[in-house]
């Protein structure tokens, strides 16, 4: 049976001079609209402890457009504006809902630049779009097809930092589940090797960013010499950002590939909790832990997972999976992280993180079995979907006691 998801196709295309002054005028807006709401709600929740509606930002909106020092708003298209404010309105809503932290303000610089289209501020046919406030179509690289008979409802442009311009459509699809099977897969993920399988696999870290961290640095210390303001520094902190889009767009292309290899060959994928945030705070291993991207690989798990109708179980992130002997069940009191082989007072010799990722296999397939609720579940914003969360118990793990 199919199952009807929203999916986003992002392309790369090349604007002409025209429209890319248009949509550069309009990541400027967008980005002024954005800060002065958050300017006006900011002074009312802080002043007044008064929250301020999207209606109300809406309207301000307008009276900003007839004052003269703001009357270049009304140039650009209105729906980018608009949706600049809902997307505030989203933010203060988790922020009140405790699941996300105060907005932001947008820094010109680090912030990508980008600009949010509703159906009625595009026009679509043929494989041709036009975006409001534009006399000629988009110059789109179609690197694939969209969906049979597939209509954009919204459509996100973008430029990143540099300088390459992207076009997201967002789309319904339909997506078949892939075939069942009876695998089931433990994933221990870690550093010298990426991710470790239940199987005994260890699929080797790229370290895409330690690859190119020379010309990184080189790229880095050319920049550091330039005039601040000048032409020449401009080009030079586009020679960084080449470098940084080169590392980010191989390290994504490395995670789609495992991701969908371990969705298609498993019926259920058992992954920990881990707390990147927190792990972040080692100064000596902050940098390889940015590298290795777990939060990005697990993402895509959990959708791909609800799309082709797999399981994604998550266990709770003080589970014991490296210091549990899969053997007999014992825990370790100490288990320092230069160890990478342990021997049990059973006699069973481990390796460390082939262990971890059978003790989380079984731990998972016992927390499926179990049903949801043993702790509250995570939601996934993409998918939609629950996550599993089970305790650290050696008993709910399924694992016998010593």
């Amino acid at each position: 049976m199919t199952r009807q998801v929203r999916r986003a196709y992002r392309y790369r295309f090349y604007p002409t001079d025209v429209q890319a002054a248009e949509l550069s005028r309009t990541f400027g807006c967008v980005r002024l609209v954005y800060h002065k709401a958050l300017e006006e709600r900011t002074r009312a929740w802080y002043g007044e402890q008064r929250r301020v509606s999207y209606v109300e930002s809406s309207a301000a909106l307008t009276e900003w457009k007839k004052t003269e020092e703001l009357a270049f708003l009304t140039e650009v298209s209105s729906v980018p504006l608009q949706q600049a404010l809902r997307h505030l309105q989203t933010a203060f809503v988790n922020f009140f809902a405790k699941r996300a932290k105060y907005p932001r303000y947008k820094s010109r610089k680090k912030s990508r630049a980008s600009a949010e289209y509703t159906r009625s501020a595009f026009a679509w046919g043929e494989g041709r779009l036009t975006l409001a406030k534009m006399a000629e179509p988009l110059d789109i690289r179609w690197s694939r097809p969209l969906p049979q008979g597939a209509e954009p409802t919204t459509v996100t442009v973008s430029r990143d930092s540099c300088g390459r311009w992207f076009v997201s459509l967002l789309c319904e699809d339909r997506v078949t589940p892939a075939p069942a099977t009876a695998n089931a897969v433990g994933i221990d993920a870690g550093m010298t090797s990426l991710v470790t399988l239940s199987t005994g696999e260890k699929i080797a870290n790229p370290k895409h960013e330690r690859r190119d961290r020379t010309r990184l640095a080189r790229a880095q210390r050319e920049l550091s010499r330039k005039a601040k303001g000048s032409a020449n520094r401009e080009k030079a902190r586009h020679k960084v950002a080449r470098v940084h889009a080169r590392i980010a767009d191989r390290r994504r292309d490395f995670l789609h590939k495992l991701s969908t290899r371990l969705v298609r060959e498993n019926q259920t994928v058992v992954i920990e909790d881990l707390t990147v945030r927190n792990l972040l705070k080692n100064g000596k291993l902050a940098r390889a832990i940015s590298d290795a991207a777990w939060t990005e690989l697990r993402s895509m798990l959990e959708y791909k997972c609800a799309w082709y109708g797999r399981e994604l179980v998550v266990i709770d992130r003080w589970f014991p999976s490296s210091k549990l002997c899969g053997g007999c069940g014992t825990v370790r009191e100490k288990l320092p992280p230069n160890v990478r082989e342990w021997t049990c007072d059973c006699g069973t010799t481990h390796d460390r993180d082939v262990n971890a990722a059978r003790t989380i296999l079984a731990a998972g397939l016992a927390a499926s079995a179990c049903g949801d609720g043993v702790r509250p579940q995570r939601e996934s914003s993409r998918t939609g979907r629950s996550s599993v969360k089970q305790e650290p118990q050696r008993a709910a793990a399924g694992l016998p006691r010593p």
